[in-house]
């Protein structure tokens, strides 16, 4: 049973909330490309032969790394600000 009768604030202090993986990578591949961003998150799916679909996967099941593309993100967008 859901005792929460507005679901799309269960995390009203999470600035990720409900923004998707693939939004995230998009806009740091458009922000820095992908050579920039292998030297800021180094992790072999941005170093070689990057592609968006390889990135996801890999993030997808790499907690650790995933945490440093959403840490990057939020950093780009409190920059943006």
């Amino acid at each position: 049973m859901n005792h929460n009768p507005n679901p799309k604030n269960e995390q009203p202090n999470n600035p990720l909330h409900g923004v998707k993986l693939l939004t995230i990578l998009e806009s740091l591949v458009t922000h820095y490309g992908w050579e920039r961003l292998a030297m800021k998150i180094d992790i072999n799916c941005f170093k070689n032969d990057p592609s968006i679909k390889s990135s996801l996967k890999f993030l997808r099941k790499t907690p650790w790394a995933r945490d440093k593309v959403e840490q990057l993100y939020l950093e780009l967008a409190d920059s943006k600000k």
